[in-house]
């Protein structure tokens, strides 16, 4: 699943930014600081289950000390900050120290003398002069910044404050709220700061605009003793944020006059074929292609709007086939060319809802299959509700998931394997396939054997031969991959056996090698090998966020884990050059991580068309939606993507959509990526 390095990405995956808020700004008010001697507590829940907490306190002299702390399946930050502000809240000290997300030290420090502001991490230093009111945000702060953040901005002109080291933020009002606990009341409201990120988000302070609240996503920080609120909170949140993408949707989905559309001298990429074929026009009814040929050769009808493609290439719509959806990814699938996903895992309501608003427009982001996720419980169980410990608990779960329309099972680490093959047989006779992570006590083989359609992520195909007694539930299926994984050879019988198995048992890989670039060749200070194409178009909040590093190793193994990421490229070579199907997911940020799927494809070895067949019939064939998806031909739903440039010759070139076309309505790529604060392709 998706996780979280920073707490600026913390801030993502909760929601903090803000575009789009339609109430007033609040009247601004005189900071007050918490300066007399109390202490706040909160509670950190994942997926609704708690996994860690946060506290706040004021020293004598005044200096705030916040601490933040949670568990994510072994990983997780741990991390004690020191703020002390001025009179107008903004900090002029900043000192945290710890372990991030993957467990690497953090030691963070800024300080403001005078005009001279300075700040230093393993990610970033620098030092400049500021003469105006500025906040600076740290990389590995706990969620309580947010609510500095807010109190300072909402005491600033205009409610917004310049950011150190770079980038403005914004905030406005969106809720006030009573709630109660017992006999307790407390009056809170609900705040939308922006410049952070991406996607709109939300803290809530209370009546001394401390924190009380960071609710959103899949995670959620509420005041000890009040995480009965959590969902009244969640569901004031969610209907702000359902309001603004229903009217994203509205100004971002074009829906073609006279209900056609015609596309006129496209270079059409045929994923069966592998062929181009140049001069093609593409007639569009309602949803539907309704007709392909050669230009000038199909007639065009009258009314329908046309599009000249000027010679730039039309392929079919992206499939990414392992997400974890928020309502901000519709947009930058649809901006990056991906037109249907599967859902390897998330809130089962929340998902259905998405998907269905998605599908009648209320909502924007592509088509939706959803994959249906069990664990067993324990200190590694996944983030879910969904965990099981008989064979009934299971089997009950399955059903379930068939009921609620889902096409596939996805078991993960903690999961007993024993539960493994009634579970798959249980899928199988209802119509659903079983793939996941393999669960701690199996390894690859085994699990194919029991039954397996798919395996996620090419780690756990390496990790098939390597020490069995490695605890794959914890972070050491990273690590010992990446110490080890250079060493396995991959022209060796034991290995060539297992691939064989693969072939003939028609197993499918969903490698993700996206997820694992910058986890094992990240280095603190440089930017992340995965997003090096796209940082300077991102938000300048999010760039310094790809400075952190990844598992960071000595000196001494810089090199040795480098060496074991080629060597699962390697391993993803020889799949394909065996015949074993392949599908392109990224369990990460959406849209531009799929592009570089494709490009490590590509550096694997595999040829460029082969890259895209994978991300677009390939995708189709293995979910058997390839009858309506997948290609560019007469009866198929209207997915298309036009690029300019050739990505069957230079792959990166697929990062290059201007249009998309999603069930025959179509999508200004360049202005999806505004509203997401991204820099349109150059």
């Amino acid at each position: 699943m998706r996780s979280t390095r920073s707490s600026i990405v913390f801030a993502l995956l909760a929601g903090l930014s803000l575009a789009g808020c339609r109430t007033a700004p609040p009247a601004a008010m005189p900071v007050t600081l918490a300066s007399e001697p109390r202490e706040l507590h909160y509670g950190f829940l994942l997926s609704g289950n708690r996994t860690g907490s946060a506290a706040s306190r004021v020293e004598a002299d005044g200096t705030q000390v916040h601490t933040f702390e949670f568990n994510d399946r072994g990983r997780g930050s741990n991390t004690t900050s020191r703020y002390r502000l001025d009179a107008a809240g903004l900090p002029v000290f900043v000192e945290t120290t710890g372990n991030d997300y993957l467990k690497s030290p953090v030691n963070e420090r800024f300080e403001r003398k005078g005009t001279r502001a300075s700040w230093k991490s393993t990610a970033e230093k620098g030092e400049r002069e500021v003469r105006e009111p500025a906040f600076f945000l740290s990389l590995n702060g706990p969620p309580q910044e947010a609510a500095l953040l807010a109190k300072a901005l909402l005491a600033a002109p205009d409610h917004r404050l310049p950011l150190l080291p770079t980038g403005e933020a914004r905030i406005e009002e969106l809720a006030s709220e009573e709630v109660k606990n017992g006999g307790a009341t407390r009056k809170i409201k609900l705040y939308a700061l922006s410049g952070l990120g991406f996607a709109p988000g939300y803290v809530w302070l209370d009546e001394n605009r401390d924190l009380f609240a960071s609710v959103g996503g899949w995670s959620a920080v509420y005041r000890e003793g009040w995480v009965d609120v959590v969902p009244r909170l969640t569901s004031i949140q969610s209907a702000a944020e359902k309001a603004r993408y229903k009217d994203l949707a509205a100004k971002l989905t074009h829906h073609p006059q006279g209900g056609g559309l015609a596309i006129r001298h496209a270079r059409l990429f045929d994923p069966a074929t592998l062929a181009v074929q140049p001069g093609m026009t593409v007639i569009v009814s309602g949803d539907r292609i309704q007709a392909v040929g050669k230009d000038g050769e199909v007639s065009v009808p009258p009314g329908v709007e046309v599009i000249d493609a000027g010679g730039k290439m039309l392929l079919p719509g992206l499939w990414d086939m392992h997400v974890h959806l928020s309502e901000s990814d519709g947009l930058f699938n649809l901006a990056a060319g991906v037109t249907s996903v599967r859902d390897m895992a998330n809130d089962i309501d929340e998902l259905q809802d998405m998907r269905r608003r998605w599908e009648t427009g209320e909502g924007i982001g592509p088509r939706v299959l959803m994959a249906g996720f069990i664990d067993g419980p324990g200190p590694y169980a996944g983030p879910t509700k969904v965990l099981v410990s008989t064979e009934r608990e299971a089997l009950d779960w399955v059903e379930r998931y068939a009921k609620l329309g889902y096409v596939q099972i996805k078991l993960y680490s903690s999961l007993d394997p024993k539960l493994v093959p009634p579970i798959v047989k249980r899928a199988h006779e209802l119509g659903l396939r079983v793939s996941g992570h393999i669960p701690n006590g199996m390894n690859a083989e085994q699990a194919v054997r029991a039954g397996f359609d798919e395996i996620q992520h090419v780690n756990f195909l390496m990790l098939n031969f390597l020490d069995p007694k490695i605890d794959t539930r914890t972070p050491s299926r990273f690590v010992e991959v990446a110490k080890h994984g250079a060493e396995l050879d991959l022209r060796s019988d034991r290995v060539k056996s297992f691939i064989a198995l693969l072939k003939e048992r028609g197993i499918v890989s969903d490698p993700t090698l996206a997820t694992f670039e910058g986890m094992f060749k990240g280095q603190p200070g440089e930017v992340d090998p995965g997003f090096a194409a796209v940082a300077d178009r991102l938000p300048p909040q999010v760039r310094r966020s790809l400075y952190g590093g990844g598992l960071n190793p000595p000196a001494d193994q810089v090199q040795r884990y480098r060496d074991s990421y080629r060597a699962m490229q390697n391993m993803v070579k020889a799949l394909h050059d065996a015949g074993v199907t392949i599908v392109a997911g990224t369990d990460s940020l959406a849209g531009f991580t799929l592009h570089r799927e494709l490009e490590l494809y590509v550096d694997s070895g595999i040829p460029a068309p082969e890259a895209l067949r994978i991300a677009t019939l390939g995708a189709a064939r293995v979910m058997k939606r390839d009858q309506e998806l997948g290609s560019i031909a007469p009866g198929k739903l209207a997915d298309m993507i036009l690029v300019d440039g050739d990505p069957l010759n230079r792959i990166s070139d697929i990062r290059r959509v201007v249009l998309t076309v999603k069930g025959g309505s179509t999508y200004d790529t360049n202005a999806i990526w505004q509203t997401l604060g991204v820099k349109p392709v150059g």
